[in-house]
């Protein structure tokens, strides 16, 4: 299993900033990828952005140049930073890992989300 615990959400005027953490921790052998989807109310959940072990970042369109994603492999940790925020942006964040276990199997793991609102 992995638990996976996000921090750094809040409420924030348009064009502020927030960077969000992701903290992974429980028996695994090790995550292949990282990322963060998002779930705005009357709205499908959304990959916002991933990343590999070896750092390949993918980013939905809409975030694609105001948001950073970064990991700290050696922490099993994933960051978010995003920049420029707009009204649409509100949504709770999700973290996710994709988890090798030493069985061999994978298997996906969620967050609990950390609430984002951008409102002037």
């Amino acid at each position: 299993q992995v638990q996976l615990v996000e921090s750094g959400g809040g409420l924030v005027q348009p064009g502020g900033s927030l960077r969000l953490s992701c903290a992974a921790s429980g028996s695994f052998s090790r995550i292949d990828s990282m990322g963060w989807y998002r779930q705005a109310p009357g709205k499908q959940r959304e990959l916002v952005a991933r990343i590999s072990s070896g750092g390949d970042t993918n980013y939905a369109d809409a975030v694609k140049g105001r948001f950073t994603i970064s990991r700290a492999n050696a922490k099993n940790t994933v960051y978010l930073q995003m920049n420029s925020l707009k009204p649409e942006d509100t949504a709770v964040y999700l973290c996710y890992a994709y988890a090798l276990y030493n069985a061999g199997y994978y298997r996906d793991s969620w967050g609990q989300g950390t609430q984002v609102t951008v409102s002037s």
